[in-house]
């Protein structure tokens, strides 16, 4: 019987913010629970770029998403295509854009905010859009909230692969920057609100991943090349073995792998190296 696995995706989260203001998630490291890589994103390191290239393992200038202007409909095989081509449930929570990527779009906000379709490829949609954005108003729902949904459809739906992404650090990076008190209270609260959900997940026999859709530098921002923008953190709850703790590990690496965990066959699309077994 093969795993089900969640990834919770925390958008725009610096590796050096993960390893030092998420003690949650770093005590189960140090208690053996779980194990940390850094990660490196695709170029550029835009939010929309790296979601594409996330689930379809390609890079953008091969998905032609060159920025968050160009969402539409990709037409490459991804984790949802390829796991609900091997009969598996699919669920997703997350803004808008994933559900334009890999359902449908145009994005229609009353047919789309919330769909249960058992032609998938997405078989339970959670989606918000985070309508009006700005940097007074971050229009994020609170992610206790999304926990609790992502939840919901597991125990509900008895899916085998579920994503969750969060704006929240991503915005408050754009925000704030990342040397403040109001960045490091916000890494704390999530790191908390995650943790009982997190525990709950495994519980239920979820292999979960952890991490982020890229970087921030210290101004917050992310785009470019800089390290600070690329980098990020991915935890790993579960019984594979992985790589030495020093390696670098690729962004485009990430579909392959989850898709080899859930015993899903590989599309030769995606070329980048498994480095979960």
């Amino acid at each position: 019987m093969m795993p089900k696995l969640l990834l919770i995706l925390i958008d725009g989260v610096p590796y050096a913010n993960w390893r030092r203001l998420f003690g949650n998630l770093e005590g189960w490291v140090a208690q053996g629970d779980a194990r940390v890589w850094k990660m490196r994103s695709v170029l550029p390191s835009t939010s929309a770029t790296c979601y594409a290239s996330i689930h379809t393992g390609l890079p953008p200038q091969i998905t032609r998403v060159w920025g968050n202007e160009a969402v539409r409909r990709l037409d490459h095989p991804d984790i949802f295509s390829e796991s609900h081509r091997a009969g598996l449930k699919t669920g997703a929570v997350a803004h808008s854009f994933w559900s334009e990527f890999f359902n449908r779009a145009p994005f229609d906000s009353v047919r789309d905010v919330e769909y249960d379709e058992p032609d998938g490829p997405i078989s339970h949609g959670r989606f918000h859009t985070m309508y009006g954005y700005n940097l007074i108003n971050q229009t994020t729902p609170a992610d206790h909230d999304l926990f609790a949904t992502l939840t919901r459809l597991c125990e509900r739906h008895g899916i085998d692969y579920g994503m969750l992404h969060t704006c929240t650090l991503d915005s408050m990076g754009h925000r704030f920057g990342h040397a403040c008190h109001e960045m490091d209270h916000a890494c704390y609260a999530l790191d908390a609100q995650l943790a009982p959900f997190l525990q709950r997940w495994l519980d239920a026999g979820y292999e979960v991943i952890v991490t982020a859709d890229h970087g921030q530098d210290m101004r917050g921002h992310h785009g470019g090349a800089a390290d600070e923008q690329r980098d990020f953190a991915l935890y790993y709850f579960g019984a594979a073995e992985g790589p030495a703790p020093d390696v670098l590990l690729d962004q485009l690496s990430l579909a392959p792998t989850i898709l080899s965990r859930l015993g899903v066959p590989v599309p030769d699309s995606m070329t980048g190296p498994v480095f979960l077994r």
